[in-house]
């Protein structure tokens, strides 16, 4: 890839005029070009001294500017490269280079959206949330987390996990690729991988595990509910809150 070609396709995913990723129909479709090219684009940049007001950095990637409708709460940093949708609020968190964080979103304190993280419309990041960045492979799904979901303080999710649209994460639930997400809301178990189902309840879990040494309990998260659709996403985040006793 040429220098030009890296520096525009860049300046492209800073405006939001390309994407990481984007769904087509039920799945994401990761643009490999546009990960390549902001793998180019490190290797073009050198480390330099920035000051921001108060705040001095040294780094390869300039801030970015926050565009009209933006609100980013200081010491929030977003890298160029980043794309902040109209009505998002930046608390004092990171968003980082490649990322797409969509319309009305709330990155709470210290939330961290990690590189080429897709995150939906009027989503919630909790404070602490961690959302792993995926840049390596070029053609690795990023993480996802779609529309309306709500994800509880000190969350963590990474290696391209998917959480569905509407769905409720709990504090403290941990998801990697490998973590089973278990429904337990039926009669039998259902196991999913590397994605939450939209509108599932999720808290943090663990389950046995036979080893040599013993029996020892290993991380797992369970659903243990859905998210109504009979009152207002707001109206209905708030009840799913009471009735299932979630922290947040």
């Amino acid at each position: 890839m040429t220098p030009e070609l890296a520096l525009e396709i860049v300046e492209a995913l800073d405006k939001g005029e390309r994407r990481i990723a984007s769904k087509q129909g039920d799945n994401w479709v990761v643009d490999v070009e546009a990960k390549e090219a902001i793998l180019e684009y490190f290797r073009l940049r050198k480390v330099e001294p920035m000051t921001v007001g108060p705040f001095s950095f040294q780094d390869k990637i300039p801030l970015k500017v926050p565009p009209n409708g933006v609100r980013i709460v200081p010491p929030g940093v977003a890298r160029y490269g980043s794309f902040l949708s109209e009505g998002v609020v930046l608390m004092p968190g990171f968003v980082n280079i490649g990322a797409w964080v969509g319309p009305r979103t709330m990155v709470d304190t210290w939330a961290t959206v990690g590189s080429c993280a897709q995150i939906g419309a009027d989503v919630h990041l909790a404070g602490g949330v961690g959302i792993g960045g995926v840049l390596e492979p070029p053609n690795a799904t990023p993480v996802i987390v779609e529309d309306g979901a709500f994800l509880g303080s000190r969350c963590i999710v990474t290696e391209g996990v998917r959480i569905g649209a509407g769905a409720v994460l709990s504090a403290n639930v941990s998801l990697t690729a490998s973590v089973p997400v278990i429904d337990v809301t039926g009669d039998e178990p259902v196991e999913h991988r590397g994605s939450v189902p939209p509108r599932a309840v999720v808290v943090p879990g663990t389950r046995p595990k036979e080893f040599p040494a013993g029996t020892y309990q290993l991380d797992c998260a369970l659903i243990i509910g859905w998210r109504k659709e009979s009152h207002d996403e707001r109206l209905s985040l708030n009840e799913t809150l009471r009735e299932f006793e979630l922290a947040v």
